[in-house]
């Protein structure tokens, strides 16, 4: 147990090379905007930030885990055009492809037996789009981990790119940023309740607002990020 903790929690460590850091989400244009002008502002957009992956990115994570893949792969290849056509920021849509790379290619080198490189040539062969979302939960699933490691995972490595990116942005200091991610852990066990029983037909967009920052990304004059 302490060795299958010990390789989850490097898994969510910001040393790797995964481009998380490169991404601010919506964060660095909502700032510019005039959306986020406090630091009552900034906790309120992390929440509903945090909503929006549990309404959106969870149910895809839950439904692709489900999977028995390759067997079901057919039910994959739904899956995975669902949630392609609901990436509606261009931005969001080409970093979800730059990530999953990165990830597979970090797990493959980790775990050499694994057998990850079938699936990023399933990928290619059917012409699906290679999204984090669906490789991050059929790779944990293949390497032995369990739905609910898999969410928190998931959850865990969303809000600690975005208060980076806050800390980055100068919204708040390093010591405040980190002690922010800390109090928003208390909240997990509350927004996962329920998350592995669901799936991606009942997958919303629960953000405007942010999904509005988010194209407003490209008009930043001088961006420290990319969407």
């Amino acid at each position: 147990m302490s060795t299958r903790l010990a390789r989850l929690l490097h898994l969510a460590d910001s040393a790797l090379p995964t481009g998380g850091f490169a991404y601010s989400y919506g964060l660095e244009s909502s700032r510019t905007f005039g959306l986020i002008r406090h630091a009552a502002g900034l906790r309120n957009y992390l929440y509903s930030y945090l909503q929006q992956v549990i309404s959106l990115d969870v149910p895809f994570l839950s439904s692709c885990f489900a999977l028995d893949w390759p067997t079901e792969a057919p039910q994959l290849r739904g899956i995975v055009e669902e949630y392609d056509a609901m990436l509606l920021v261009p931005g969001l849509h080409r970093a979800s492809l730059a990530q999953s790379k990165n990830w597979l290619q970090l797990l493959g080198s980790f775990y050499p037996e694994s057998g990850l490189d079938s699936l990023r040539a399933w990928f290619s062969a059917e012409g699906v789009p290679l999204h984090f979302v669906p490789v991050l939960a059929l790779a944990l699933r293949r390497l032995g981990y369990s739905c609910s490691e898999l969410h928190t995972l998931y959850l865990h490595l969303m809000l600690r790119d975005q208060i980076s990116a806050a800390i980055r942005l100068g919204c708040l200091g390093p010591m405040e940023g980190h002690r922010l991610q800390h109090n928003f852990y208390s909240l997990f066990d509350h927004l996962l309740a329920g998350a592995e029983a669901a799936n991606y037909h009942t997958a919303t967009r629960s953000a405007t607002l942010l999904d509005a920052a988010q194209i407003l990304h490209e008009q930043v004059y001088s961006r420290l990020f990319q969407n």
